[in-house]
């Protein structure tokens, strides 16, 4: 609720890895012929933003020597779950680069790839798909909203490597798809903003105190001082500001990046090809915020005075 920016960066830039990754490995099991040049730099541009991804995901954590111990839970917990599956998405990427080093064609490092980062998709979604407490969170838009969302940063990344390095084969199939998916992102995701303005809390102060006054109001969060309560479940930011976010990251992430991807497509620019993917980073970025930021935990109905 009150997004730890480490956070924030850490599904952004992992959710693109992924999607470059999965792109790469689609590209190969299609049959297209990638240049190894190419490959091995994508494949290297990959591990290095899913290495940053993971060094900023021990960024919020007060002990981060401890973080291992995370994933003991692996039986009942999605966040142990994607502790163990994102090293491992890690360790396949390096792998697939070794081989194409190497000169070792095999379609099986490439089919793993996409069913780790698939499978790594899901994890990070359901940690806050299974909250169920967390009206926001908990609908099946949220797991189709994180690959899709990754996919599309995915395929522009793509998109512009390939321009720069001359790759066209590969360009015209990812400029097309990475506008296809942009726009259904931006479709489902409009969906999700939809879903959750329209929510009814299922719990109110009536029905938290028994009291059914149909006007009730506190006035008191029962203590004399802050508490990790009162500043962790809520962002503090004003509504017109929540409502700027939204406004930049609609713009940004999806509506100017399809324009743009349009324009990169008939005119073969690959300036604009990396322009679109400029544009979308820093929208991305406040829209994952914004996942976070929009969640309304049930406890502030307890410590509202204060949030």
């Amino acid at each position: 609720m009150n997004p730890a920016f480490s956070v924030v960066i850490f599904t952004t830039i992992a959710g693109a890895a992924q999607g470059l990754v999965v792109t790469l490995a689609l590209a190969v099991l299609a049959g297209l012929s990638l240049a190894p040049a190419f490959a091995s730099t994508a494949l290297i541009v990959a591990e290095v933003m899913l290495l940053v991804g993971l060094g900023a995901s021990f960024g919020h954590l007060g002990r981060p020597e401890r973080a291992w111990r995370a994933a003991m839970m692996w039986r009942t917990s999605w966040l142990s779950r994607e502790v163990i599956v994102l090293p491992a998405f890690i360790a396949v990427v390096a792998l697939w680069w070794l081989a194409l080093r190497n000169g070792i064609d095999s379609m099986a490092l490439p089919l793993a790839a996409l069913v780790v980062g698939a499978l790594l998709w899901y994890c990070t979604a359901m940690i806050y798909a299974c909250l169920r407490f967390i009206q926001e969170w908990a609908q099946p838009l949220t797991l189709v909203n994180f690959a899709l969302i990754g996919l599309s940063s995915g395929l522009i990344l793509a998109s512009a490597l390939a321009a720069l390095m001359g790759e066209h084969a590969l360009l015209q199939l990812t400029a097309p798809c990475a506008f296809a998916v942009t726009a259904i992102a931006w479709f489902t995701r409009t969906l999700a903003l939809r879903r959750n303005a329209a929510l009814t809390p299922r719990s109110t102060l009536q029905s938290a105190t028994g009291i059914r006054a149909p006007k009730l109001m506190q006035k008191s969060m029962g203590m004399s001082a802050g508490s990790f309560n009162t500043r962790e479940f809520f962002h503090g930011a004003s509504r017109t500001a929540l409502k700027q976010v939204k406004l930049a990251f609609i713009v940004l992430g999806f509506a100017l990046p399809c324009v743009l991807l349009l324009w990169a497509m008939s005119s073969q620019s690959t300036l604009v090809f990396v322009l679109a993917l400029a544009v979308q980073i820093p929208g991305l970025v406040a829209e994952r915020w914004f996942f976070f930021a929009q969640a309304k935990h049930p406890q502030n109905l307890y410590y509202q005075f204060v949030s």
